[in-house]
């Protein structure tokens, strides 16, 4: 755990799946120091499934990451299910809960994430809901950005702009994903490492890294099936430079290989940061020095 961190966040995790759990049983490898659920996967879940995830949520830290609760979306917030899930962190001790910046319901669920306007009402409109959430969970919650696919009607401004300004609007965290950059990135044409560096890193709690596919009409859907590519971990290494080392995961939510597959990824986030932080250790001493 980082005692400096706002949620004792450190080191490099993994999205847990349930498929991952009988791996896990018997205990969780050196190089995971966090795990990442969906909420909505777990809220209610009992039995022997609702055990083995206690018992893994009783030895280890983790964050809640959701999908459902739609914070750009028209219909008013769903109160009921910021209850349970009010309950679900508190029960679970859980020390972070972000949620996309993103619309999936109206009247119903879309079972998809879908991009927002980029205007002031729209800005405003998305943090007046974080504002809403954070009261009713009595709790921070940070603000992940999202892959989208067609451009959203009525734009006042650009992507990274509108980021800022719900960022600054609401006063909450970011969480970053490195991927939907990347994703956006080729997908509307802009540079990736630009985008970067124009994103709060002081409101960085902890980062995503993932994988996707390339569909026949040359659009990258952002799947989380395959492993990283080489253009993401350059960004993570260029977060890592201008923001410092904070704690990121491996997303993997399709064709999920066994957990011995996936830790290779898991470890080269800790060498990373290794990596940055004797660097930044090298550079505090030289400076004493000089």
């Amino acid at each position: 755990m980082n005692p400096s961190h706002p949620f004792g966040l450190s080191g490099a995790g993994l999205g847990l799946r349930r498929s991952m759990l009988p791996a896990l049983q018997d205990g969780t490898p050196d190089s995971i120091d966090f795990f990442e659920v969906s909420p909505e996967n777990w809220i209610g879940i009992g039995g022997h499934l609702g055990k083995q995830f206690r018992r893994l949520a009783e030895r280890h830290r983790f964050v809640a990451h959701g999908l459902a609760l739609s914070l750009g979306g028209p219909a008013p917030l769903d109160t009921v299910f910021l209850g349970e899930l009010k309950r679900f962190l508190d029960q679970h001790e859980f020390a972070l809960y972000t949620e996309h910046l993103s619309f999936c319901s109206d009247e119903g669920h879309f079972y998809d994430l879908y991009p927002m306007p980029f205007t002031e009402q729209a800005a405003k409109h998305v943090a007046g809901r974080i504002r809403q959430t954070q009261d009713i969970l009595e709790r921070p919650i940070a603000l992940e950005n999202a892959s989208y696919y067609l451009q959203p009607p009525q734009a006042e401004m650009d992507e990274l702009n509108f980021i800022n300004a719900v960022l600054n609007e609401a006063d909450c965290y970011l969480h970053l994903d490195l991927n939907n950059i990347y994703v956006n990135s080729v997908n509307h044409g802009y540079d990736p490492l630009a985008f970067l560096r124009g994103l709060p890193g002081e409101r960085i709690v902890y980062g995503h890294v993932a994988g996707h596919d390339l569909d026949a009409s040359g659009l990258i859907i952002d799947t989380h099936g395959q492993n990283t590519i080489e253009a993401v971990w350059t960004l993570l290494d260029e977060a890592y430079r201008l923001f410092g080392t904070f704690p990121t995961l491996v997303e993997r939510d399709s064709n999920i290989p066994p957990l011995a597959e996936l830790l290779p990824e898991v470890e080269r986030i800790a060498a990373l940061q290794a990596v940055h932080e004797s660097g930044r250790t090298a550079d505090r001493h030289l400076g004493a020095l000089a």
